[in-house]
């Protein structure tokens, strides 16, 4: 039947001319309609004389669309159905207000994974990295469309963006580091023919994730290059954008993060994002989250474009803990995409303990923020997850899933610090007015117990979670001023949740 789920993907293919070159002589789009909505969206050249638009519907009922090209087609119009999503199928996701949900209204609590080429890895190590990520560890993940050259990433990618061919590399090796930034002489690609099969194999990614409840943060460029994806000119730059965002905005689950590391491309400025922002906006009719990650020096993410902040640390011991600052400053959900990597590589950003990785985790979940998760272990087989995926060796990631399901019982739509005693962070449900809700963290204290004074007349349901241990024990019923032993452990929290009259 023709049919297609709500926020699913309907596809149109035309057949076209192959001659010349029809990345930049040919255009396609489609303009869809229906009695809510009218959306028209470019195609795209898939190689072999195939063209396709793809639609993503925000609504049920019937469709039609129209074809324009700058070819003559047979498939000019038609019609389909639109049903309803699936059970696993809540719609993008969006924000509200510091927070996400997805369009549906379910609340999303980002608690991500950075996996930079999972996806140009070996057949075997994408098949490995799927079932680790089937483990529901993680429900959103961080990967690059352009290959990366970078410490422990040095061999060739499984496909390349362009067409063409790669110089041969020899890493040179000089005290403690490889040269590794700038581009290998050598490298023959034609920046104006794409590879389709690189962004078929890139659109199949992105599907098996979203059939997995993942979210895709896709990295649209990076400056970790010898081929010189990250040096094109301003106009090369723009056909990128524009194909990938034909090919990709109509899969619900898509972030587009401009860059990794935006300021570290050193050929590029303020001015040439905001205009790369530009065709974002312009080219991708489903409004999909956006943002861009720094390294050193932080992006204004007061920019209109901007939907969320994509922070990496800028100390070497706090981080989580400027969560508060962020939200104030930019006023916007702020995620803390890079805040050191569980592992134990030669490398500051990547040989903390999961312990602590886990740590900055509930202290930016706390203040009201949210964080992701990397693994950086020297292996003997060279694979690490942060850039390879593969095979998770940590102990952060069962307890990120633990966090995640406590998250999930909070009302509302996320947390927001609270006052309380200098020693702790506490947080309360991001509510107008008093939620009931409360949790308290000591991260690496060990208090031996904790008095509270709640206000008299209600009453509260207390229970301990150990973080570490993933364990949550019943501390009982109690009103108004009462104490809380603690088992003078590391990484505790207290949890107390209002009973309402007629529980009690």
């Amino acid at each position: 039947m023709n049919q297609v789920q709500k926020w699913g993907v309907y596809e149109v293919t035309l057949r076209g001319p192959s001659e010349g070159n029809p990345f930049v002589e040919q255009s396609v789009e489609g303009t869809f309609t229906s009695e809510h909505e009218r959306v028209t969206a470019a195609g795209f050249y898939d190689g072999d004389g195939v063209y396709r638009i793809r639609f993503m519907p925000s609504f049920e009922g019937q469709y039609h669309y129209r074809v324009s090209a700058t070819f003559p087609s047979e498939r000019l119009e038609g019609e389909f159905t639109v049903i309803p999503p699936g059970s696993t199928n809540h719609g993008p996701v969006r924000t509200r207000g510091f927070h996400f949900e997805y369009a549906d209204g379910t609340p999303y609590f980002p608690l991500g994974t950075t996996a930079y080429v999972w996806h140009l890895q070996g057949a075997s190590t994408q098949q490995t990295t799927l079932e680790e990520l089937r483990k529901g560890y993680f429900n959103k993940i961080r990967f690059c469309v352009m290959p990366k050259h970078y410490l422990y990433n040095l061999h060739e990618p499984s496909s390349y963006p362009y067409e063409g061919s790669a110089a041969p590399f020899e890493a040179t090796f000089s005290g403690n580091f490889y040269t590794l930034m700038g581009v290998q002489p050598g490298n023959h690609f034609d920046f104006e023919r794409f590879n389709p099969a690189h962004f078929q194999h890139l659109e199949q990614c992105v599907q098996q994730l979203a059939d997995m409840g993942i979210e895709a943060d896709i990295i649209m460029m990076h400056a970790y290059d010898r081929w010189g994806f990250s040096q094109m000119t301003a106009s090369q730059d723009a056909l990128y954008f524009r194909y990938l965002l034909a090919r990709l905005s109509a899969y619900r689950n898509v972030w587009w993060s401009l860059a990794n590391e935006y300021d570290l491309l050193r050929g590029k400025t303020i001015a040439d994002w905001e205009r790369l922002a530009e065709i974002v906006l312009a080219h991708d009719p489903y409004h999909h989250l956006r943002s861009i990650h720094n390294c050193f020096a932080m992006y204004d993410y007061t920019r209109p474009w901007i939907t969320h902040c994509s922070i990496q640390r800028q100390d070497v011991y706090k981080c989580a803990e400027y969560t508060d600052e962020y939200r104030i400053r930019y006023g916007k959900p702020v995620v803390l995409d890079e805040i050191a990597y569980e592992g134990d590589i030669d490398q500051g950003w990547g040989n903390i303990s999961g312990e602590e990785l886990v740590r900055r985790y509930w202290e930016s979940a706390l203040r009201g923020g949210y964080a992701t998760h990397g693994e950086t272990f020297d292996r003997p087989d060279g694979i690490l997850w942060w850039s390879h995926g593969g095979v998770l060796h940590g102990e952060s990631p069962a307890r990120i899933r633990f966090l995640h399901d406590i998250l999930c019982q909070t009302p509302g739509v996320g947390l927001r610090r609270m006052q309380a005693s200098w020693d702790e962070v506490a947080a309360t449900a991001e509510t107008l007015g008093d939620s009931g809700y409360y949790l308290y963290y000591y991260g690496f204290n060990r208090p031996c117990r904790r008095t509270f004074s709640l206000p008299e007349g209600n009453t509260f349901a207390v229970e301990v979670i150990d973080t570490w241990d993933m364990t949550i024990t019943d501390a009982g019923q109690h009103q108004g001023s009462f104490t809380i032993e603690l088992p003078r452990k590391q990484y505790m929290a207290i949890r107390i949740r209002k009973i309402p009259p007629h529980h009690a």
